[in-house]
């Protein structure tokens, strides 16, 4: 059955490592039948959450900005992808606020029930994603219907582009293709 798949990439450096590692995974999705596309959060205006939680009773959040076209198609998405850089062992700042601003989704009728984690990090130990799998797992949890489908994280990739040939481009097409 094909699915509808969303790849949220985060990073806001152009040609970055994360960017690379969406890109495959939606190769992957894509050439298993799958509809995806990617959004990237460069350039997108995006508030802090203000914790009013008007949120919880309407489904929408009255911050009125990038954010609000990015849930509604997170909303629709059978599968959702997160693509980060790993910044002090947690995923990127614009990530983690598009998550907060994401509250409306809480007490909605959503579709998704996959999530994806895509990492990159100038680090190359194991424990490195750890700190952004807790973070992702965070906002998953809040979500009875959702689990974490797969991670994919490439180490050791700093400079834009240093993530050509690296072994986690092909993790990450074969999770794409595994959806």
């Amino acid at each position: 059955m094909s699915k509808n798949v969303l790849i949220i990439s985060s990073s806001l450096r152009n040609h970055s490592n994360s960017e690379a590692l969406a890109q495959k995974f939606m190769q992957g999705a894509l050439d298993a039948g799958h509809k995806a596309e990617i959004i990237s959060l460069k350039g997108k205006k995006i508030g802090f959450c203000t914790g009013c939680l008007a949120c919880s009773n309407t489904q929408k959040c009255v911050i009125r900005d990038d954010s609000t076209y990015i849930t509604e198609k997170m909303l629709n998405a059978d599968v959702i992808a997160f693509a980060t850089p790993v910044y002090y062992y947690g995923m990127s700042g614009q990530l983690k606020v598009l998550l907060d601003r994401a509250n409306p989704l809480y007490s909605s009728d959503y579709k998704f029930r996959d999530i994806c984690l895509l990492a990159c990090a100038a680090e190359d130990e194991k424990t490195t994603v750890d700190g952004t799998v807790t973070g992702i797992m965070g906002w998953i949890d809040c979500f009875s219907k959702v689990e974490l489908k797969g991670t994919v994280f490439a180490g050791g990739v700093n400079d834009a582009g240093d993530i050509k040939g690296h072994n986690a481009l092909e993790k990450a097409y074969a999770l794409g293709q595994q959806l």
